[in-house]
Order: structure tokens, then C-alpha cells, then sequence
């Protein structure tokens, strides 16, 4: 999986995905969308600023990949809070988690569905194609060239950072690893596959990263 974005003239970014890498991908935003959970369904003539202001939960999730994906907002991972902190993390999360799990779902969602859009005909781009919009690597057999708009780079970024945070999570990465060992682990090891989407996740976000950042 060698897929990475490069700067679309005028804005965007755009990569070449072959179709194994589009499978991949469309599986874990969907695997993310399940993780995050379903959004809670409008309630019938519900004042719009009532709800704007509905009260979330003020516990921080009991699942370690949710958790951090939806962290206590005082303290960190390894401190005790004491009743103060612990009364403002949970002060500042009843207000702003529905807000949160909202905008992720947004991103999984737009990663979803910019990939169901790539030739939906189920054709593999032309020679011509492939020259003309995207970056210079092709894409394989029954690939396609994903294009984003800068508002969609910017979704999936914020996509690939939940992706990389919940895989991470479960394969206990911390902030000190660079990755070696886990490159380290044989191929028998169960583990390997979330390793190599993670790591390959990590280089599509550090591309797609480069390419919003300015000339």
C-alpha cells in the first residue's frame, strides 16, 4: 500500500488508491462509524436551540479506544484527578461530547462517502485518466484517483487521526513508540495487519498534513 496525497492545483489534495486500499479504508471508517456510535435522531418540532444546548454525558467512556478518542478535557491519562479537576472535566464534557461525536461522525462519514463516489461504474481510469488528475503513482487494477476538495481534506484528516488514535489504542501504542518494534513483529504475529493499516494510515495523514500546509 504505497498511496499518498499530493497537492491538487488550486487547493485539495488528491491520491491514487488502488482498490485493495479503497476496501481497506471504507471497512475502518466504517468499523469507526460503529466505534463512535449512531447519532441520536432529531426529535419531532425539538426547538433548534434547545437542542443545540442538550446535555451529553459527563463520565468519560469505559471503552479505551472511545476514550481516547473523546479524552477528559483537565488532567491527563496518567494523573488522578482530584474532585475539582474531576468536577470540571466532567463539566466541560456533558456540554461538548454530543458536539464532538458529532463532527467524527461527520469525517467518518465524508471518508465513506467520497469513496463509494470513485467510479461508481466500477471502471479503471484511463491512461489519460490517470496523467491528468492525479499524483504521479497510477493506480493498480480496479483503483481510482480520490480528489478532495480543502473542506474534505480537512474532514479526512480528522478521520485518519480518529483511525490512528482507536488502532492505536488497541494495540497499546504510546507516545513515546516510533514504530519499530511494532514493524519488528513477525508476520505470524495476529497483530500484524492493524500494524501495517496503522502505520500506512499514519503515512496518508502525514502527506495529506503537508499538502494543507502553506506555499
Amino acid at each position: 500500500m504505497a498511496g499518498h496525497f499530493e497537492p491538487l492545483p488550486g487547493g485539495g489534495a488528491a491520491a491514487p488508491l488502488d482498490e485493495v486500499e479503497i476496501s481497506i479504508l471504507r471497512s475502518l471508517a466504517v468499523q469507526l462509524l460503529e466505534l463512535i456510535g449512531p447519532g441520536e435522531e432529531p426529535v419531532e418540532n425539538e426547538d433548534p436551540l434547545a437542542a443545540l444546548f442538550s446535555e451529553g454525558p459527563s463520565e468519560p467512556p469505559s471503552d479505551p479506544a472511545l476514550a481516547r478518542l473523546f479524552p477528559d478535557a483537565y488532567g491527563g491519562p496518567d494523573v488522578v484527578p482530584d474532585d475539582d479537576t474531576h468536577a470540571a472535566s466532567a463539566e466541560f464534557r456533558r456540554y461538548t461530547e454530543n458536539d464532538l461525536r458529532a463532527r467524527k461522525r461527520e469525517d467518518a462519514l465524508a471518508v465513506v462517502r467520497a469513496l463509494d463516489a470513485l467510479l461508481p461504474d466500477g471502471r479503471t481510469p484511463t491512461a489519460s485518466e490517470t496523467a491528468t488528475h492525479s499524483p504521479s503513482a497510477p493506480t493498480g487494477p480496479g483503483g481510482a484517483v480520490l480528489r478532495l476538495k480543502p473542506d474534505e481534506s480537512r474532514q479526512w484528516l480528522g478521520a485518519l487521526n480518529d483511525l490512528r488514535l482507536a488502532i492505536g489504542t488497541r494495540l497499546e501504542v504510546t507516545d513515546e513508540d516510533d514504530g519499530g518494534e511494532l514493524l519488528r513483529l513477525p508476520d505470524a504475529d495476529p497483530r500484524k495487519p492493524m500494524v501495517m493499516a496503522y502505520l500506512w494510515l499514519g503515512a496518508l495523514q502525514e502527506s495529506l498534513v503537508e499538502t494543507l500546509l502553506p506555499d
